[in-house]
């Protein structure tokens, strides 16, 4: 270097302090693929332990046999609900509750979303009929899930599907996730 870019070099470096550490920041960790698997085994063996779920009958919305239901918490990007809307994120599990009494509907709702939650699923479906009864009062499984599915922790909305998957007679339901992706749209 000549003394003239010496100079300019000195100059341009003044105020400048040294880094203390000498570690590089690289990001975001990469996911442990053996604890994920693990976790996932662990996730699918029962336990038979009494839990208190939180989910509330006691201001049950009452639904219409056709009405299509839609809920998105707050947080959630229109374009992500508008997508779940469309049958546009695809679903990884599905659950089935026609034919179950309101209280084996409940336990058997919250133990498949905590079980999807374990293994980080996105989105699922649950199939809860439209139960046209004959005595005209509303679909009691399907108002119960919208109630309920508006009360769970790991929900952060949901949509009736698009004919193909189930029509008014089942939801799209879009999950939180936590420990791969560390971010939910």
């Amino acid at each position: 270097m000549q003394d003239d870019d010496l100079s300019l070099f000195k100059a341009q470096l003044q105020g400048v302090k040294p880094i203390k550490h000498d570690r590089a920041d690289i990001g975001k960790p990469k996911s442990d693929r053996a604890r994920l698997a693990t976790l996932r085994q662990a996730a699918t063996q029962r336990t038979d332990t009494i839990k208190v779920d939180g989910l509330s009958d006691q201001f049950v919305i009452d639904v219409g046999a056709e009405d299509a239901l839609f809920w998105a918490g707050n947080g959630v990007q229109d374009g992500q609900m508008r997508k779940l809307k469309l049958g546009q994120i695809p679903f990884d599990g599905s659950l089935d509750l026609h034919g179950m009494s309101v209280e084996k509907a409940r336990d058997t709702l919250w133990e498949f979303l905590a079980e999807a939650t374990k293994l980080e699923i996105r989105c699922v479906r649950v199939t809860h009929g439209k139960a046209v009864r004959t005595d005209g009062r509303k679909p009691m499984i399907k108002s119960h899930v919208n109630t309920w599915l508006r009360q769970h922790p790991q929900v952060l909305g949901f949509a009736s599907c698009v004919a193909k998957h189930g029509g008014t007679g089942a939801v799209y339901v879009m999950l939180k996730r936590t420990m791969m992706d560390g971010r939910d749209e």
